[in-house]
């Protein structure tokens, strides 16, 4: 992986971290992440009117992905209700590099280096050494459990995207055609979660979603341009390092608890960022 490419992917990871903060800081989650899919959905408009649309044979991937996205939604909605920033992001985003590497092998080409297999392992390690630091099992046994489900979806969806991008012929117009469709999903499924009365709600919160909109937009834009340039693992494991913004966050703004545990886990995420870029 080039300099250049990994110095975009942590700055999607900055993004990343600092959108799902927002989410989590805003009085009703479910709303918030019904506003974010929307506003994406118009992003996605103009990405489309600047790009084209891409082949068809990438539109089944984006429509797959849009499914699971809204799966995603679901899950890390209910994990940010009763969990803590510290413990859920992580938790969310622990597994599924491990996930993606694994489907890689099955349904890609990429090859690995050793390197940076070991730089992926690594990173996994020292995310699982964050999340497990704190008292992840006093927690609300159901909150765990949708975390680590949000980290199914997470995984699934990555590697359908890494491999749509591709199909597409052009990274960009696959992207605008996955907004659309992760706003469908989203507009579908959070009346069913909250009755029409979300719209309402959605419409008076409407500037501050802008900003997170804007932040996931262009974070998964990134991503996604990323996985069509190297192998999605070694993609999918690096923007795993927003848990470092993450953390950072959650200790200033939230206040939350930090551990030698983290910090030993912390080490471990950034020894394997630079495994990759070996």
């Amino acid at each position: 992986m080039t300099l250049g490419l990994l110095m975009l992917v942590l700055f999607a990871a900055v993004l990343h971290a600092s959108w799902n903060l927002i989410v989590k800081i805003s009085t009703d989650q479910v709303v918030s992440l019904a506003l974010l899919q929307t506003l994406m959905g118009v992003m996605g408009l103009f990405i489309l009117m600047g790009f084209g649309l891409p082949a068809r044979v990438a539109w089944p991937f984006a429509i797959a992905s849009g499914v699971l996205h809204t799966g995603y939604n679901f899950f890390l909605a209910r994990s940010y209700k009763f969990g803590d920033f510290s413990l859920v992001y992580p938790v969310a985003r622990g597994t599924a590099p491990l996930l993606t590497l694994l489907g890689t092998q099955v349904f890609t080409h990429d090859v690995l280096s050793p390197t940076a297999l070991i730089g992926v392992i690594t990173l996994v390690i020292g995310i699982w050494l964050i999340a497990l630091s704190g008292n992840v099992f006093r927690v609300h046994r159901a909150t765990f459990i949708f975390a680590l489900a949000t980290s199914v979806f997470i995984g699934c969806y990555t590697i359908v995207d890494g491999l749509g991008g591709r199909a597409a012929g052009d990274a960009s117009s696959y992207t605008g055609l996955l907004y659309l469709f992760d706003a469908a999903g989203m507009l579908i499924a959070a009346p069913l979660l909250r009755g029409r009365t979300i719209f309402v709600d959605m419409a008076k919160s409407w500037k501050g979603g802008v900003l997170g909109a804007l932040m996931a937009g262009g974070a998964y834009w990134i991503v996604i341009w990323a996985m069509s340039q190297a192998p999605i693992a070694a993609v999918a494991a690096l923007r795993e390092t927003s848990i470092l913004f993450a953390l950072l966050f959650s200790a200033k703004l939230l206040k939350e608890k930090m551990s030698w545990h983290r910090l030993v886990g912390v080490v471990c995420v950034v020894a394997g960022a630079i495994a990759l870029h070996a």
